[in-house]
């Protein structure tokens, strides 16, 4: 049995679609939103029970899953990079964390975990996974949440057999329709470029970039959750892993992609960046993967492009994976 928490959102949905194609389960879903109000991301998955999140606890606790829990994914967050509410944040994305990963310690179960890029702040000290985590100084308090689970768990001394915390990047694919504002901009530009013909990219507030021309990481979420699989199957050390493709690429770079996978000429207007956010941006993300092959772990295989085209032809056939 794999318990996925975080099933009905979006890497985690495709975790669980990433589990079924290698033939692994049964699968435990858990989330925070039920079936009953958010249908499609789970829709064609076969799940052997689906639990909220505070339902996990009775369910750890029997003698039967202590027995049959051969790993957790755990995806689950609140993933909001504006949300005000800190306390919020640390009980969602680092208290239930460190019971989750106690849980795992006590009972030998190894674990997979999300961590984020969000961590890495402005990126002053680069975005090297092996950095100390007490020195890196996050933007917003979501990326807070995330490093102070950073910071406690490589202090552990009882751990699981197998653990590992997974940075993601810049995230896209099937699957993110309900993040709403916290969409990936393809995604957004699919529907804006359909309805307007139109894309909208934020001015740039440094002189050094052009507008457009800010960077990130970029990298699909079939590569992301195929990494997932491959750290159940190879199990090298356990440790913090970035999850990107390991270059970084333009807004614009993006955008003329998803114009060309739609077949229309390239329109993009530069709006103002709301000033709430200026404060948060990260102008450049690059995730450093040189952790992850010296494991001997595979490379990305959707480039930009490629994952971006994917990923459209997925949104103009209008169907669940």
């Amino acid at each position: 049995m794999i318990i996925v928490t975080g099933a009905n959102g979006f890497i985690g949905s495709m975790m669980v679609w990433q589990l079924e194609q290698a033939g692994l389960g049964p699968i435990v879903a858990v989330d925070l939103v039920d079936l009953e109000h958010r249908s499609q991301p789970l829709k064609n998955r076969r799940i052997e029970k689906f639990l909220t999140k505070d339902q996990l606890w009775d369910f750890l606790n029997l003698s039967n899953t202590k027995k049959e829990t051969r790993w957790v994914i755990h995806m689950g967050a609140n993933s909001s990079t504006t949300e005000p509410n800190r306390n919020l944040l640390l009980e969602m994305n680092t208290e239930y964390t460190t019971r989750l990963f106690q849980w795992c310690s006590e009972n030998a179960k190894p674990i997979i975990y999300a961590s984020s890029a969000a961590t890495y702040g402005a990126g002053e000290l680069g975005y090297d996974d092996q950095l100390d985590s007490e020195q890196l100084k996050p933007l917003n308090y979501y990326g807070e949440s995330k490093v102070l689970f950073d910071r406690w768990v490589v202090k552990q001394i009882k751990t699981p057999p197998y653990w590992y915390g997974l940075k993601f990047f810049n995230v896209y694919g099937p699957n993110e329709e309900h993040k709403d504002s916290m969409s990936s901009l393809v995604f957004k530009a699919f529907h804006q470029i359909q309805q307007t013909g139109k894309l909208k990219l934020f001015k740039s507030y440094i002189p050094s970039y052009k507008d457009g021309e800010q960077m990130r990481d970029f990298v699909y979420v079939k590569d992301v959750t195929a990494w997932m699989l491959e750290l159940i199957q190879k199990q090298p050390k356990s440790g913090i892993y970035n999850m990107g493709f390991g270059q970084a690429r333009t807004w614009n770079a993006l955008g003329k992609q998803v114009f060309k996978s739609l077949g229309n000429n390239e329109n993009i207007d530069y709006i103002d960046m709301p000033e709430n956010i200026r404060n948060q941006y990260q102008y450049y993300t690059k995730a450093e993967m040189n952790t992850w092959f010296e494991a001997g772990m595979s490379e990305p295989k959707w480039s930009l492009e490629n994952g971006v085209d994917d990923y459209i032809k997925y949104l103009l056939k209008k169907k669940v994976l």
